[in-house]
C-alpha cells in the first residue's frame, strides 16, 4: 500500500520552540489552519482513501480539511501520538530529547527522558497503528502525526529516509513522507517534502 505520513500544521508552541507533547496539546494557530487547508491541494495527486490522526488536537485539526474534501471521516489512532517529552514537557531546550532519539537510532531502545517514552514503547505503538491502517485494506492512506514521531519511525522503518534526520534536520509543519510497502516486506521511500536543515 501507499502511506502518506504528514506532520501537523503550526502551533504557538512550534513558534516558541517548546517541547509540547502531552495531550490534548495546543490547537493550530492561524498559519497552521492555512497550512491544513492548503494540504488538500498539495495531496490531491494521491488518491487517498482514508485519513488518520493522532489523539492530539493539532493532528486532528490538520487532518480535518483533507478528510472533508474527500468525503471521509478522520480515524483517530492513539499510537500515532508524539514521542513523550516526560519531565522535559514544555522545555525550550531539546538537547536531551534529541539525544534519546539518536540513542534509539543506534539501537539503545531502553533509553528515555525520565517520565517519557522509551524506544520499545514508541515503536510498538506506532508500528501497531500502521499495522491497523494496512489491515484496513486501503490502497492509499494518509496519517497526520508529529515531528519527532515521524522522524524516528520513517528514519527507522522507511528505506531511503535518513535515520539521523532528527539530529541534522526536521520535517517542517505539513511536510510529509510518502512510502510504499507493508509491515512484512518493509517500506520504501517514494517522495519526501518539507525536510529542513539547520
Amino acid at each position: 500500500m501507499r502511506l502518506i505520513l504528514v506532520r501537523h500544521g503550526r502551533t504557538a508552541s512550534n513558534v516558541r520552540l517548546l517541547l509540547d507533547t502531552a495531550p490534548p496539546g495546543p490547537e493550530l494557530d492561524a498559519v497552521g489552519r492555512e497550512q491544513a487547508d492548503a494540504l488538500v491541494e498539495r495531496l490531491a495527486p494521491w488518491p487517498i482513501q482514508a485519513v488518520y490522526a493522532s489523539t492530539l488536537t493539532r493532528s486532528q485539526q490538520t487532518a480535518a480539511p483533507l478528510a472533508a474534501a474527500l468525503g471521509l471521516d478522520v480515524t483517530v489512532l492513539p499510537g500515532l501520538r508524539e514521542v513523550s517529552a516526560g519531565e522535559d514537557e514544555m522545555a525550550e531546550n531539546v538537547d536531551r530529547y534529541l539525544a534519546v532519539m539518536m540513542a534509539w537510532a543506534e539501537g539503545h531502545l531502553d533509553v528515555a527522558v525520565p517520565g517519557g517514552d522509551d524506544g520499545v514503547a514508541f515503536f510498538d505503538r506506532f508500528d501497531d497503528a500502521v499495522a491497523q491502517i494496512v489491515a484496513a485494506g486501503h490502497d492509499v492512506a494518509a496519517l497526520v502525526s508529529h515531528g519527532a514521531a515521524l522522524r524516528m519511525w520513517c528514519g527507522t522503518r522507511v528505506d531511503g529516509v535518513d535515520v539521523r534526520l532528527g539530529k541534522r534536520g526536521w520535517i517542517a509543519n505539513v511536510g510529509y513522507v510518502v512510502a510504499d510497502g507493508d509491515p512484512a516486506s518493509g517500506w520504501r521511500l517514494v517522495a519526501i517534502e518539507g525536510v529542513e536543515r539547520d
